[in-house]
């Protein structure tokens, strides 16, 4: 495994542990979301180059574009949850009390 693999391996991976163990605020659990898909993101553009192969491929385009619609989508619901419950903090929130 090259050096490139595991540091690619390793943010992600990270990513999903802070997204884990660091759930006090829906800002960190956004942030996470994204580092992860910021990981993914290079890995799927970069392997075409690995690859050597010289077509050019969608998915890094629409692992972008999906990447904006959640952050979007995200700090949507941040400001939405800042409004009704004063703070971002993710033990105000409840699914059950809709």
């Amino acid at each position: 495994m090259s050096l490139m693999h595991l540091s690619f391996y390793s943010a992600f991976s990270l990513s999903c542990l802070g997204l884990a163990f660091h759930r006090t605020h829906l800002v960190s659990a956004l942030l996470c979301l994204e580092s992860m898909m910021l990981s993914l993101y290079m890995t799927l553009s970069l392997w075409p180059v690995e690859t050597q192969t010289t077509s050019p491929t969608i998915m890094p385009v629409l692992m972008l574009a999906f990447s904006a619609c959640e952050a979007g989508a995200g700090l949507s619901m941040l400001v939405a949850s800042t409004r009704t419950h004063g703070s971002d903090h993710l033990h105000n929130l409840n699914l059950l009390q809709c």
